[in-house]
């Protein structure tokens, strides 16, 4: 038993955090309970030294003087504020007229102001509150189908998980050790696809199920003309505006993303304060979000830094490691492998979760295997964006459930969300595909030469060297490349 014990330490301790996870256990302490009885134990069969589990301050100091996970409350406090300073409604009235007279017109409008939301929030709640809140009475009075409306207001809100500034994406380029300015930029061309994915998928449905997606009645398209320009600029300008500061000064190298975030954070201020909505019940309101959510954050966080240490300790990355890179078709298989991983263990876990605890052990193989880890980062984005629809647990139906009224049903909600499941995968499919979606936007590496070749004068009769070249002091020796 003991000899057992030693030798799988590793195994048995992922599967002891799967068994926790699975029980219903908060997952930051599951991490942090795990971990510490794991190295107990390993310290009691000699697989690590007493002294070892000292590191541990060092990995929580580590956490808690990480400038860049500052970006997460500021970008949070930047979607809670925004979320309800009436920005959302300007979008959505606008498009919601402009695309009305087409079938399914409501449905772009809501795709569209998703995406714009998502580009300048960044947090899936407020996309899908938001959204919610206001689109889905609208949908339903005008007969578009409950299970099409809820699947579309669910699924706009989570692209924000791929567009940047995403939360999503900071956290994946801290875990995977990358900047997280290249991950933004990586994003940018999926995220278009992703839009124009769910875009086409409604297109098909005005077709083949017309009666799902009504056209707006005339003597509800209201605004025509210059009144229906200016609602549309009225909500569109404020928007791009904000999305310059926080992703063209990332972009352009003006501002880390922290510094972005910050500035976002001022900038949904002056938009409240424009709309007249800012207000203390607001500010307090979006500081409150943003404590609980920061919170929930750093505790996985460092949790989960407790059970790496030790896992890494009794060989748990040598392990994974050498689980990943063996698997059938090199690349490809990896990449299969860990996307169905990812897509069933998002059933139970949250995308925090998930990247604290499943994608640090993937880096090492990836890194082995020569795959680029910023088109990596991308492509488990857009699979984690599962983990917000998929029933029983997607936190965008709870959200949606939370908002719609009696009348839709909860089964109503949980249908409505497999479409949209199934397009979401579709995008994972195109990713692996065609990787120049990411890679594309990113800038090139510089390529250094470091061969130098210093060719050494012939001094000698014959090409021979008959004794060392005379020395000029006062000119260097020719070096050529």
């Amino acid at each position: 038993m003991i000899d057992f014990l030693t030798h799988n330490m590793a195994p048995l301790m992922f599967a002891g955090l799967i068994l926790f996870m699975l029980y219903g256990y908060p997952a930051a302490f599951s991490l942090a309970a795990v971990g510490l009885l794991f190295g107990f134990v390993s310290i009691q069969l000699g697989l690590i030294a007493p002294d070892f589990l000292g590191n541990l301050t060092f990995q929580l100091h580590g956490v808690l003087t990480n400038d860049l996970l500052l970006a997460i409350p500021f970008f949070t406090l930047m979607g809670a504020i925004l979320e309800r300073c009436g920005l959302a409604e300007d979008l959505l009235e606008g498009f919601g007229q402009l695309f009305g007279g087409v079938r399914g017109g409501l449905s772009y409008a809501v795709i569209l102001v998703g995406a714009v939301l998502g580009a300048i929030t960044g947090t899936v709640a407020a996309s899908v509150i938001a959204m919610g809140l206001i689109s889905l009475p609208i949908m339903m009075k005008y007969g578009y189908s409950v299970r099409h409306a809820t699947g579309v207001i669910a699924a706009s809100g989570t692209i924000t998980q791929l567009i940047p500034p995403s939360l999503v994406l900071v956290v994946l380029a801290d875990q995977m050790g990358v900047d997280v300015g290249e991950m933004y930029k990586g994003a940018v061309g999926a995220s278009v696809v992703q839009v124009l994915l769910f875009m086409g998928w409604v297109l098909l449905l005005s077709f083949i199920r017309p009666q799902d997606v009504p056209a707006l009645p005339p003597e509800a398209r209201v605004l025509k003309g210059w009144p229906l320009l200016w609602r549309c600029v009225r909500g569109m300008v404020p928007s791009l505006a904000l999305i310059f500061i926080v992703l063209g000064t990332l972009f352009m190298g003006l501002a880390t993303a922290t510094e972005a975030g910050a500035m976002g954070v001022v900038g949904a201020f002056v938009l409240a304060w424009i709309n007249g909505t800012l207000t203390w019940p607001l500010v307090y309101q979006g500081m409150q979000t943003t404590m609980r959510i920061t919170a929930m954050v750093v505790f996985i966080l460092l949790g989960s830094r407790v059970f790496s240490l030790v896992f890494q300790g009794v060989g748990g990355k040598v392990w994974i490691e050498s689980f990943l890179v063996n698997l059938p078709y090199g690349e490809v298989g990896f990449l299969i492998f860990v996307n169905a991983f990812v897509f069933v263990i998002a059933f139970f876990l949250d995308f925090f979760e998930i990247a604290f605890i499943i994608v640090p052990l993937l880096v090492p193989a990836a890194h082995t295997l020569g795959i680029d880890l910023i088109w990596l980062g991308v492509l488990l984005g857009a699979n984690m964006q599962t983990s917000f629809m998929h029933p029983p647990f997607g936190f965008a139906l709870f959200y949606l459930r939370g908002i719609a009224p009696p009348t839709v049903k909860t089964s109503d909600i949980y249908w409505g969300a497999i479409p949209w499941v199934i397009l979401q995968l579709i995008m994972v499919g195109l990713l692996i595909m065609f990787p120049q979606m990411v890679t594309a936007f990113l800038d090139a590496p510089i390529k250094v030469d470091p061969n130098i070749q210093i060719t050494v004068p012939d001094t000698g009769e014959g090409g021979d060297l008959t004794g060392p070249p005379p020395i000029d002091l006062n000119s260097p020796p020719s070096i050529n490349q």
